[in-house]
């Protein structure tokens, strides 16, 4: 089978750099701008294609695959978190599931530092204050914030994101703790200064800053609940650039309102797009809209690795990104 000839269907509109590739080399149907196939378009697109191009925006369930035409033989995901699609299902109706690892590291990472830097040192309070034209010039006491040099930072999640975050705190200053399933071979904690805490409600208690950067699945979620953030200090901070469903939402909300942990700085949240009204509200906290990988270079390279999963399969070639169910 050439690659012209394969049906490619992506569930959503996506940057048009990327899309110009696929039509260029694939039978290829975007999807719409607005949202993503759901309902009956997407048991269509299940039905015809060959390939479907996914996002996390989809919910690629079990009994949705059922639905799946015997066309369908690749879920090519757009990203490199696959927690919305049931892999196990996949796999049993003989569809693979690729994704688009390392791809979006370095700017997620940089978003971290983003957040870090925009709770501890007040800035949207900062911004708000100049809109509003109040602001009547310099003062000694005027939005105190906190320095990070010095800082305990910990990290939840040691993977790529993780260690660069590592690196770019490093840089900062910042004293970097890190709690992982596996722990790191001696020589990258040394490359990167990161203390192994075998205990995470240890490393948690003494955390000036909490950066979740490890991946959503059943065995982390609310991994960070209402015990663990009634350990953390007064003044700390949490930060979550991975997956909103790592956090009690609603445990980290009712915290924040008592005064009792500092900050937070969300790019991601536990009901995706819904945010609890009482969260936004907060001063201490700045909210993203899931922007941690949003980078023209991040978006091509994820593109480059969907055409090159897709063009493995239309060769007949090991898949180079494929997900298996025990990794999912």
């Amino acid at each position: 089978m050439s690659e012209k000839r394969l049906r490619v269907i992506a569930t959503r509109r996506l940057p048009e750099g990327v899309e110009r590739q696929f039509a260029a080399r694939f039978d290829f149907t975007p999807g719409p701008a607005e949202a993503p196939l759901g309902g009956e378009a997407l048991d269509a697109a299940l039905r015809e294609a060959e390939v479907l191009v996914t996002t996390l925006s989809d919910r690629i369930s079990a009994p949705c695959l059922e639905a799946a035409g015997e066309r369908l033989r690749l879920l090519a995901n757009f990203g490199a978190g696959v927690d919305h699609i049931d892999v196990a299902a996949a796999t049993r109706h003989g569809i693979a599931v690729t994704n688009t690892p390392d791809v979006a590291t370095e700017d997620t990472a940089d978003v971290t530092m983003v957040l870090i830097l925009a709770v501890t040192r007040r800035l949207p309070e900062a911004f708000a204050l100049l809109q509003s034209g109040e602001w009547d010039g310099w003062s000694p006491d005027l939005l105190l914030g906190g320095r990070i040099a010095g800082r305990n930072l910990a990290i939840l999640g040691m993977g790529r994101i993780g260690q660069a975050v590592a690196r770019r705190a490093a840089a900062f200053g910042m004293t970097i703790g890190y709690h992982n399933r596996n722990r790191l071979p001696m020589e990258v904690e040394e490359a990167l200064g990161a203390r192994w805490w075998s205990s995470l409600d240890q490393m948690i208690a003494q955390a000036d800053v909490l950066s979740i950067n490890c991946p959503h699945t059943p065995a982390t979620y609310h991994l960070v609940n209402a015990r663990r953030i009634a350990l953390m200090k007064p003044g700390a901070v949490v930060v979550n650039t991975s997956r909103g469903e790592v956090i009690d939402e609603n445990a980290l909300t009712r915290a924040l309102r008592a005064g009792e942990i500092g900050g937070a700085g969300l790019d991601v949240f536990e009901k995706r797009r819904e945010i609890n009204p009482r969260l936004r509200a907060l001063p201490n906290v700045v909210l993203l809209p899931h922007m941690g990988s949003a980078t023209v270079e991040g978006r091509l390279a994820m593109g480059e690795r969907v055409i090159a999963n897709i063009a493995a399969l239309a060769e007949g070639a090991s898949l180079p990104d494929l997900v298996r169910p025990q990794d999912a």
